[in-house]
């Protein structure tokens, strides 16, 4: 039996989904633990259910799938209006390091999943998908490249980086606390030795950090929920025309790139400008548009598809979380300048570099209750993670698939 969904129903089944996945993750205290996204759990409930319907071949589900185009461009220029410069010059050196190092990273990460995959026998693009694609970016950027990379003929890329996406949050928080414990042993490294805590801003998309450090002069022409949805939709707008453009100049791009690098320009002449920038209510517009994405993408999952590039990705992971307990260890710390502090940013990293900023947080806020406070680290790792990362992980993974394929 086939039953097919229209562009209403399919969001009102996203919403049902996103509403069991978020009361799953309340009632499993280990999806909490690990910060496994509510939108991935709900999502992959559903497919599960496809999966069975597919196995017994008693039912199968269509679902409406323009939708998920406008909500991935929609995230992607909120994710460009985060890319402030002027809070780059203001986070100072540290943050610019750690960017580079951050950077230095998802490059590898890239270059050896592509690499083992080739050598293994499978297509390097699968590589991408358990490189910096889903191990930096995490569930929300698995599920923007995955369909890309099932367009190129990588046959179950979706479901691999999504796999790929929640081993890395887990491996993260799981190699964060021996990589700063290490450094502290090897270099006679001494803590405050304080339990007070740290209270700093964790902002997901930028939102906090930015918003204390503006100095707002001027007043925008309307309220801010407006004036956020006029900016979201005139650089969306924007960018369309600009990949429309580099199209018959030969120039081929993802769509959502081009109203992401509108959304940068637009950020920073605000900034210079002196204008209210409503980073609340774009923050707000990110997540409900990356939610949604996100289980829409996962209940459009053919997890029978998985079972074919199995074995390729088990071998990347574990080589990928080897050498992000090296790269911590020894690029990271040295970076970051050999001291408590650069132990504290190198066990970071590894939730960072493996999961998401959250992850890194909880590694941090594990190790400094034991060690004592590190108010540089706190700073730094959000700064970098809410603002910068996944502007650049975007435009790096763009590049590699271009090159790939």
């Amino acid at each position: 039996m086939l039953i097919q969904l229209d562009m209403a129903q399919t969001v009102a089944l996203a919403a049902v989904f996103l509403v069991i996945g978020k009361l799953i993750k309340n009632r499993v205290p280990v999806l909490s633990r690990y910060f496994i996204p509510s939108p991935i759990i709900g999502g992959l409930v559903f497919a599960l259910i496809a999966l069975y319907g597919h196995q017994t071949q008693s039912f199968s589900v269509e679902l409406y799938d323009n939708m998920r185009a406008f909500l991935l461009m929609a995230f992607f220029t909120t994710i460009g209006f985060s890319a402030s410069f002027e809070m780059l010059k203001k986070g100072g050196v540290g943050v610019a390091l750690f960017l580079v190092a951050a950077v230095l990273l998802l490059t590898l990460q890239n270059i050896i999943g592509a690499g083992l995959a080739y050598v293994m026998g499978a297509s390097p693009l699968l590589g991408l998908a358990a490189g910096s694609i889903s191990l930096t970016g995490g569930h929300g950027t698995s599920a923007a490249f995955g369909p890309l990379l099932e367009s190129y003929g990588v046959t179950g890329a979706l479901p691999a980086a999504i796999a790929a996406a929640t081993w890395g949050l887990v491996a993260g928080c799981v190699i964060g606390g021996p990589v700063g414990s290490r450094l502290m042993r090897k270099h006679g490294l001494k803590g405050p030795r304080q339990r007070a805590a740290v209270s700093v801003p964790t902002p997901t998309t930028g939102g906090a950090a930015t918003q204390e450090n503006a100095t707002p002069q001027k007043e925008p022409l309307f309220d801010l929920s407006m004036y956020s949805v006029l900016l979201l939709a005139v650089c969306m707008g924007l960018g369309s025309m600009l990949i429309e453009w580099l199209q018959t100049k030969g120039v081929t791009l993802p769509a959502y790139l081009g109203s992401m690098l509108i959304a940068v320009v637009v950020r920073n002449i605000i900034d210079w400008r002196g204008f209210r920038f409503p980073q609340a209510q774009l923050d707000a517009i990110g997540s409900v548009s990356l939610g949604f994405f996100l289980v829409m993408a996962l209940m459009s999952m053919k997890l029978w598809e998985l079972a074919d590039v199995a074995g390729p990705l088990l071998v990347i992971l574990v080589v990928q979380t080897a050498v992000m307990f090296l790269f911590a260890t020894y690029v990271t710390f040295r970076i970051m300048g050999k001291d408590y502090d650069a132990a504290v940013m190198a066990a970071g990293h590894c939730g960072f570099g493996m999961g998401a900023t959250p992850n890194a947080m909880a590694n941090m806020q594990s190790f400094t209750e034991v060690n004592g406070p590190s108010p540089k680290a706190f700073f730094v790792i959000p700064l970098v993670g809410s603002l910068f990362i996944d502007f650049v992980n975007a435009i790096i993974i763009t590049a590699f698939v271009g090159v790939l394929s």
